[in-house]
């Protein structure tokens, strides 16, 4: 399998400077697959990008925290996150994918390493099998540690996934809003149906991420702002930010983290607002401990 580089050596420096405590609340590591393989089922095979690396991008946008997303590639072998982890000095904390099988004793030892979550993928390109009677079952098993569920799948799925959302007992926060199309604006049918969803849900959040992938337009990503920023204002203590740095086959596309952090005002547009998408919100469900 070719392997894939899916980010810049030299992205640009922000013109917003978030404000200080700012979280990256979605962002991968990979590998060093000298220490950490890949899974054998993976679709993808990417060139190491290690925590070195996000934490010096994590400098240079002007942030100050990560929360670090299993990535695929890597299956349910977390021990690259949880390495990130531990070389950030408190400044990370993670989203795991476990086995259904994992047992108790090994959920306590990825809260122990900084893990706050678990992620389910629905994404058929990512993975072969979701099975959400299994993934309720680790769902409630998590409720103890106060850890969350992330999800991940594409809009035309949403509908069908509500049933098996509401059985979570925990709260859920959805990856990059579901994927809706963002290019008929925020009246589009699918941010309708997704914001219709939020309405009704008031234990789900969601990431506010990803312009580079869900944009028709590219950069400046004007249909993207359009269609996202009233969901930052409507959903104000239950939205997420971050770069999905390394972006994940986006290696026909790579983005420009400085052009996404210059998107932060745009969906963002007042100070109140910002400090509940970058530090209020991503504090409370990974830092609850401390008080800011």
């Amino acid at each position: 399998m070719t392997r894939i580089k899916s980010w810049t050596d030299t992205p640009s420096k922000p013109s917003f400077v978030p404000p200080a405590g700012a979280v990256d609340a979605h962002c991968h590591v990979f590998g060093p697959e000298a220490k950490f393989p890949f899974s054998p089922k993976a679709k993808y095979h990417p060139e190491d990008a290690g925590p070195n690396m996000l934490f010096a991008l994590r400098d240079r946008l002007g942030l100050s925290r990560n929360v670090i997303v299993q990535a695929s590639c890597h299956g349910t072998d977390n021990r690259a996150t949880l390495d990130a982890i531990a070389r950030s000095n408190g400044l990370a904390r993670g989203v795991a994918v476990v086995d259904p099988d994992i047992s108790d004793a090994e959920l306590d030892a990825l809260h122990e390493g900084g893990i706050r979550g678990v992620r389910f993928n629905f994404l058929k390109r990512l993975v072969d099998n979701a099975p959400r009677a299994k993934f309720l079952d680790i769902a409630r098993r998590i409720e103890r540690l106060s850890w969350h569920v992330v999800i991940y799948f594409e809009a035309e799925l949403l509908q069908e996934l509500i049933p098996f959302m509401e059985a979570i007992p925990t709260l859920v926060v959805i990856d990059h809003m579901g994927r809706p199309s963002v290019a008929e604006g925020p009246d589009g049918a699918e941010i309708q149906a997704f914001r219709a969803f939020l309405e009704s849900h008031p234990n789900v959040w969601t990431k506010v991420s990803c312009a580079e992938r869900l944009s028709a337009q590219g950069h400046p990503f004007d249909d993207f702002v359009e269609s996202v920023a009233p969901l930052v204002e409507a959903f104000q203590d239950r939205v997420l930010w971050g770069t999905d740095w390394p972006h994940p086959n986006m290696q026909d596309a790579i983005p420009d983290e400085g052009q996404l952090v210059d998107l932060i005002p745009r969906l963002a547009p007042t100070a109140d607002l910002q400090r509940k998408l970058l530090i209020d919100n991503p504090m409370r469900l990974y830092w609850p401990e401390t008080r800011r």
